[in-house]
């Protein structure tokens, strides 16, 4: 296959990618209105939007892309041939960070987002192996799984032990050109004269940074961290890194001083500042209820979502939080907004029989935590009498949580915002008028028994309206984990969640 056959192909999986996630969104949102339409008086008016950078060139949108990927990606093989190809500037978008700053994250046009993957493949397959065992960034051999995995195995093998944690600031944005380009001639990368030019292209020019949102820009990272993981494993320190995410641990304190060392070395000649506010240095990590000796112990350490202690993998409770504030949206949509909100309260109710809000909010907490899958499928999984199954909902994301105990308070947390909902919706509904609302399921059942009750009526009635649980789900993880491995289990986009 020549390049331009390479480049037409890659450029048309992009524009196919990019248009059914627009059409996904489309429908999504048609079904929404429809929804919205048979339960509102006044239903709110279906706006569909496109991203404001299609307008700015027809190469941001993948219709027209799509439509004329061959002319396309004969034009730009051509200037690639001639040494003289540079990417179109990207539109620039802004994504909050937790913190309250922004992150800058590069769109580049399709065709160039093509030659992106490329060259990144090409790179990768050249030089993964040169790579530190422990970097699990962007990598088709490892994951963000694998990290939390090998970081925990060994954490759990002491009762104590030192970690250390740095931030740096703005690491994409710092990195300094010199010092990237250095990685390629000192350390046995293989890279041609072409890969570097087209390297050079898609940097900025400034002499700093490289762009996030780009694929090339993933190699990079790696590129630039290789010599600070060799640094890390000349000492012998434990250690996982996620690109600019990096934990370290051992249970010798004179060594865990030395990662300090080894990071404001890097930070000096990488050009990327170590971000002391959010940094936590060296800690002492122990069982809790053992006696410590510094200041700022920890009887937990975040990394990637996860929180990891000597004893348990949790999921960290930033995500936490997160996690709840979703499910509380889902139930007040379903459940509250209807008679609160400015479209003018349900069209009906089916009285003396099963509430239709309370089915649709049961089902759509079920889809953001199992994603496809139902009470009966996980069941008949549990029990070995389903083989295979594929796990896409938010546990996915966290198929490596042992911390019974966090997922059986979060059952009970999602029992009780249900009951309150319900409890809400009940004295809502009374308000406006709706007779026999007390005849009406779950309405007329004792809700402080709720999971109990929605499993009899359900088999009752032929509707599976069970209460998902986080631990059943986390039970049948961790079936498929014995089975299959972790990548057998884990989420298909867990590489581009952001943990």
């Amino acid at each position: 296959m020549s390049f331009r056959e390479l480049l037409e192909r890659e450029i048309k999986q992009e524009a196919e990618k990019l248009t059914n996630r627009y059409h996904a969104y489309h429908n999504a949102l048609h079904i929404e209105f429809s929804r919205n339409r048979d339960r509102f008086l006044n239903p709110p008016k279906k706006e569909i939007y496109k991203p404001d950078y299609w307008g700015h060139d027809r190469k941001f949108n993948p219709f027209y892309v799509r439509a004329n990927s061959r002319s396309i990606a004969k034009s730009i093989s051509r200037k690639i041939s001639a040494g003289v190809y540079a990417p179109y500037p990207p539109h620039v978008h802004k994504v909050p960070k937790s913190d309250g700053g922004v992150r800058d994250v590069n769109i580049f046009q399709i065709p160039d987002a093509a030659v992106s993957s490329i060259y990144y493949r090409r790179l990768l397959y050249k030089n993964k192996h040169r790579f530190s065992a422990f970097s699990y960034a962007y990598r088709n051999d490892r994951n963000v799984h694998f990290a939390i995995q090998d970081a925990w195995v060994d954490i759990a093998r002491e009762a104590r032990t030192f970690v250390a944690e740095f931030d740096f600031s703005d690491f994409f944005g710092s990195i300094s050109h010199s010092y990237l380009f250095d990685q390629f001639d000192q350390n046995g990368f293989v890279v041609s004269e072409e890969e570097r030019r087209i390297v050079r292209s898609f940097l900025d020019g400034t002499g700093s940074g490289i762009p996030q949102g780009t694929s090339l820009s993933l190699f990079l990272a790696n590129i630039v961290c290789w010599r600070l993981d060799l640094g890390f494993e000349r000492e012998g320190l434990k250690f996982a890194r996620y690109a600019d995410d990096t934990l370290i641990w051992d249970p010798d304190y004179s060594k865990i001083c030395r990662a300090f060392s080894l990071i404001n070395n890097f930070s000096d000649s990488a050009g990327v500042p170590i971000n002391a506010r959010k940094s936590n240095g060296i800690r002492l990590l122990s069982r809790e209820g053992l006696p410590v000796e510094l200041s700022n112990p920890a009887t937990k350490v975040d990394f990637l979502g996860y929180s990891i202690s000597v004893d348990a993998v949790s999921i960290k409770e930033e995500k936490i939080s997160r996690i709840k504030r979703e499910i509380g949206l889902i139930l007040y949509r379903n459940l509250i907004l209807p008679l609160r909100g400015r479209w003018g309260g349900p069209r009906s109710l089916r009285v003396g029989e099963l509430d239709p809000e309370f089915v649709r909010s049961i089902m759509q907490v079920r889809r953001y935590l199992y994603g496809e899958l139902n009470e009966d499928k996980i069941r008949k999984y549990i029990s070995g009498r389903a083989r295979s199954i594929k796990f896409k909902g938010l546990m996915s994301f966290y198929p490596l949580v042992t911390n019974e105990k966090q997922l059986q308070e979060l059952d009970g947390w999602l029992v009780s915002v249900f009951r309150r909902s319900l409890v809400k919706r009940r004295e809502l509904l009374e308000f406006k008028g709706v007779a026999r609302v007390s005849d009406c399921f779950p309405y007329r059942e004792n809700l402080n028994n709720l999971p109990e009750v929605c499993r009899q009526h359900g088999r009752k009635v032929g509707i599976e309206i069970d209460v998902p649980s986080f631990l059943r789900i986390y039970n049948a993880i961790q079936k498929g984990i014995e089975r299959r491995g972790v990548e057998g289990v884990m989420n298909p986009s867990s590489l581009d969640y952001e943990y």
